[in-house]
């Protein structure tokens, strides 16, 4: 842990952990930069410490310096919370996703966690789900996010975490986000308004046994046609699968959509993070 984060973690000062995929794989130069430098800067101006999250030199990093930022960039291994121990050992650049961020923020007393949007059941390939969702049933970390991509199956992926016994609360909406929209046609188990009523059903879920938690903040703008976008990209990359998936299928959606998907995902991740320390503060 970073000198500044440790601190915070134990004066009990809001911190919220961000995950570095999205500085490695999953935004171009330099929105990927600019994303995570953002987050980091939403997060203080609330009175919040960032704890961005990766692998470096051997060990787990919690709390990660400008130019650590920048060596992600740079070039970077995804990884997961499967592949934290070879990354480790290897002494890899590694960049965390939601699972292997969210354990890392666990083991370090961190509970607030923002990003674009968790994995899930892909589309077409129910058996194809992402570790986001298996992390959420353990980790006790509230995620805050765009709700999930629009490239996934939204309906199964709510199933699923519904059998992981995963709350999904709807901050200020009824409706669970699909990333680029507002709207996906799907309910959220409960609905949160304002960042104290947020921090007391938080803090009543743990207290009675609750672990992951997934918060879904709408996004601050719409992206037209996005449905009918992400239906044409899945249909385009059909023989893709495994990692790699998810990164190509966002790639494409920023070329159908002529670039407008990439800023709507910064603004929505700095949405999140800003919610999050607010969210956090109340908590704290």
């Amino acid at each position: 842990m970073s000198r500044e984060v440790a601190e915070a973690v134990a004066g009990g000062r809001p911190v919220v952990a961000l995950e570095t995929s999205i500085v490695g794989q999953g935004l171009p130069i330099p929105h990927n930069l600019r994303a995570a430098f953002e987050c980091e800067a939403a997060i203080r101006e609330e009175g919040g410490v960032p704890a961005s999250v990766a692998v470096l030199d051997g060990k787990v990093r919690v709390g990660l310096s400008a130019g650590e930022l920048e060596r992600i960039a740079s070039g970077a291994v995804k990884v997961s919370s499967r592949d934290l121990g070879p990354a480790l050992v290897k002494g890899e650049v590694g960049a965390t996703t939601v699972a292997a961020a969210m354990r890392a923020a666990a083991m370090a007393g961190i509970h607030f966690f923002a990003t674009g949007g968790i994995g899930g059941v892909h589309r077409g390939h129910p058996e194809d789900q992402s570790a986001d969702l298996a992390e959420l049933g353990r980790t006790p970390v509230a995620v805050f996010c765009a709700g999930a991509k629009i490239i996934l199956d939204l309906a199964l992926t709510l199933e699923r975490l519904e059998s992981l016994s995963v709350p999904v609360l709807g901050y200020g909406c009824d409706e669970f986000p699909a990333f680029y929209t507002r709207h996906s046609g799907c309910h959220v188990g409960a609905r949160v308004d304002g960042p104290e009523e947020a921090a007391r059903v938080l803090r009543a879920a743990w207290d009675t046994g609750t672990r992951g938690i997934v918060v879904a903040v709408p996004p601050p703008g719409e992206l037209d046609g996005a449905e009918e976008l992400a239906q044409r990209a899945v249909r385009e990359l059909a023989g893709v699968a495994g990692s790699e998936l998810t990164p190509r299928l966002l790639a494409r959606m920023a070329e159908l959509s002529g670039g407008r998907s990439l800023e709507l995902n910064v603004e929505l991740v700095v949405n999140n993070a800003r919610v999050a320390a607010r969210v956090a503060a109340a908590r704290a």
